[in-house]
C-alpha cells in the first residue's frame, strides 16, 4: 500500500481515533498534513529579517500566535526546508538577532504568496514581490511600507522563535484606541494545502460573567 497515493493510503491505514505514535509512527509529511489541516484557520506571520550584509529576507510563516502579553512576545516556527536545512529566516536571526513580524492581510496576498517563493540566500523578497521598505523603530531590519500592522522583534529563542515585541507600527485608521477594525484589516489565515481564508463569516457570543 506504500505505492498508493497519501489520501489512498490514509484510508486503508487504522482509523486515527485513539491512535497512538508510538505504536504506529506516522511520517513527518503526514502528520504536518493533518495538523495543518485541523489547527486551522491560522494567521499568518509575515517576517522579515536581514544578514549580516544588510541583504533582506521576507517570508510567511501560519504556525504562528501570540505567546505572551507581559512582556509581549509573538511566536513562530519556521520548519526546515525541504532539503532538511534552516530556512533563510532563521540563519538571518542567528547572524542579526532582530526581525519585523508582519499580520499577512488580504490586501497584500498575492505578494505575501510570492514571498513563499524558495531564493537562494542573499536574493530579496521585498524586490521579488514589488515591496517597499520602511524604516522600524527599535529595530535595524525594514517593514513593509504599505503592510498595516507591523511588529519591531528581538527574538528570544531557537527555532520556535519567541519574539519579543520593541515597536509597533499600525495605520491610524484601523485602531481606535481600544479596537482593531477587522473590516479594514482584513487579515487572512492559512488552511491546508494552497487554501487561505477570510473572516468575512463572522459571529459574536456574549461571553458569561
Amino acid at each position: 500500500s506504500r505505492g498508493l497515493p497519501l489520501f489512498q493510503r490514509l484510508k486503508s491505514e487504522p482509523k486515527m481515533s485513539n491512535y497512538l505514535l508510538d505504536d504506529s509512527p506516522l511520517s513527518p509529511g503526514v502528520i504536518y498534513r493533518l495538523l495543518s489541516g485541523v489547527v486551522c484557520p491560522r494567521p499568518i506571520a509575515w517576517v522579515s529579517t536581514q544578514d549580516k550584509q544588510g541583504n533582506t529576507n521576507l517570508a510567511p510563516f501560519s504556525f504562528f500566535n501570540v505567546a505572551s502579553v507581559n512582556p509581549p512576545v509573538l511566536a513562530f516556527s519556521p520548519l526546515l526546508n525541504g532539503s532538511g536545512e534552516l530556512k533563510d529566516t532563521v540563519r538571518n536571526l542567528n547572524d542579526v538577532a532582530e526581525c519585523v513580524v508582519h499580520v499577512g492581510s488580504e490586501a497584500l496576498i498575492e505578494a505575501l504568496n510570492t514571498t513563499s517563493a524558495s531564493l537562494p540566500p542573499g536574493e530579496d523578497e521585498f524586490t521579488l514581490a514589488g515591496l517597499e521598505k520602511a524604516a522600524m523603530p527599535g529595530v535595524s531590519v525594514p517593514r513593509i511600507a504599505n503592510a498595516p500592522v507591523a511588529f519591531g522583534d528581538h527574538p528570544l529563542a531557537g527555532t520556535l522563535v519567541l519574539a519579543q515585541v520593541v515597536s509597533i507600527h499600525i495605520d491610524d485608521a484601523l485602531w481606535d484606541g481600544r479596537h482593531v477594525d477587522m473590516d479594514l484589516l482584513k487579515p487572512v489565515g492559512r488552511l491546508a494545502g494552497s487554501d487561505y481564508i477570510r473572516i468575512s463569516d463572522r459571529f459574536a457570543i456574549e461571553r458569561p460573567d
